[in-house]
Formats: structure tokens, C-alpha cells, sequence
């Protein structure tokens, strides 16, 4: 991803979490992360993160999803003597649909982007609502009209362990600097 791109989605994130009432140091805005996946089209298969803490016991993390953006389905799963992570997603602004490993309801709200995606059971969160996900559930989620910013509590984090279904998939982003 240019470095151009980045930037340009990274303001785009503060001021989510600005509208979300979010406070941020100098600090976590300058580490704020931004997540292409290694598919280069970041405004639709995309997360933007703000790490608060990430130990050996647990994670809190600040996410948003722009208009529509989509977080490509994977899950976490248990490698040598660590845990797949237990997450705990809770909407703050905005609307998340949340789809995991059952029984389709229907026809999903969210059209996923190209990609491998085989889970379709919805959850869709509001401001104040949350949903658990267990280590080893196939996950994805995706913003609604108006983007969303999602807080995740979760037990240690290990992005380069996730699996993702999508084999194009890479988790940490490449920034191409100008």
C-alpha cells in the first residue's frame, strides 16, 4: 500500500473515532495501523487499529470500518502452548455485521467482497451491543452504511497465527513509502 493511501485512511479513522467519541493520545494515533490484507483495495476489504495493550494474558484494541468495508473471514486458532483468541467484539458508533460458523439466517445484509467467505450466520450489532467469539470460529464482519467503530477485549493476540480462508491474505500491511 503507498504510503499515500495509508495516511489518507488513517485521517479518514481519527475522525471516526473522533465522531465515536473515542479518546486517543499523540501516541495511539501515531501507531494507529492500517490493514489492507495484502489485496491493495483497502476502502473494501480494510480495518483501521488502534492497539491499547497486548500482553500474555490479554488485548484491547479500538477498530473501525469505514462505509461498508469488510474485515476478510479467517479465525484463531491454537498454536504449540498458545490459546486461539477468545474476542469479544462491543459496537461503539455505527453498525457491524458479524457473520460466524451456523446456521445461515436467510439471505445475508452484506454482500462479501471477492474473496473466499463460507460463513454466513449474522450477528448484527448496534452502539452498546456485543458478541463473544471463541477460538476457532471462522469470522468476519463488515460496517454498514455509515461505518463503525468497534472495541475488541480479547485474550492475547497474535496476528501472524490467524488463519485466514482467502490465501491472498497477508495480515501485517506493506507500507510503499513515496
Amino acid at each position: 500500500m503507498k504510503r499515500e493511501i495509508y495516511d489518507k485512511m488513517a485521517a479518514k479513522a481519527l475522525a471516526y473515532y473522533e465522531k465515536a467519541g473515542i479518546a486517543l493520545t499523540d501516541e495511539e494515533k501515531k501507531n494507529l495501523e492500517v490493514a489492507d490484507f495484502g489485496l491493495e483495495d483497502v476502502e473494501t476489504t480494510g480495518l483501521e487499529l488502534v492497539v491499547y495493550i497486548n500482553c500474555d494474558h490479554y488485548c484491547a484494541k479500538e477498530m473501525v470500518l469505514l462505509p461498508h468495508q469488510t474485515c476478510p473471514e479467517h479465525m484463531h486458532v491454537t498454536v504449540g502452548s498458545q490459546q486461539g483468541k477468545q474476542e469479544t467484539f462491543r459496537c461503539r458508533y455505527g453498525k457491524v455485521y458479524l457473520y460466524t460458523d451456523g446456521e445461515a439466517d436467510g439471505d445475508p445484509s452484506v454482500t462479501p467482497p471477492e474473496g473466499v467467505y463460507t460463513v454466513f450466520h449474522e450477528t448484527v450489532l448496534t452502539p452498546g451491543e456485543q458478541f463473544t467469539i471463541y477460538p476457532g470460529t471462522k469470522h468476519w464482519f463488515a460496517a454498514g452504511d455509515e461505518g463503525a467503530v468497534v472495541s475488541e477485549f480479547s485474550t492475547h493476540s497474535d496476528d501472524a497465527t490467524d488463519i485466514f480462508s482467502d490465501p491472498r491474505i497477508k495480515r501485517l500491511p506493506e507500507i510503499e513509502e513515496d
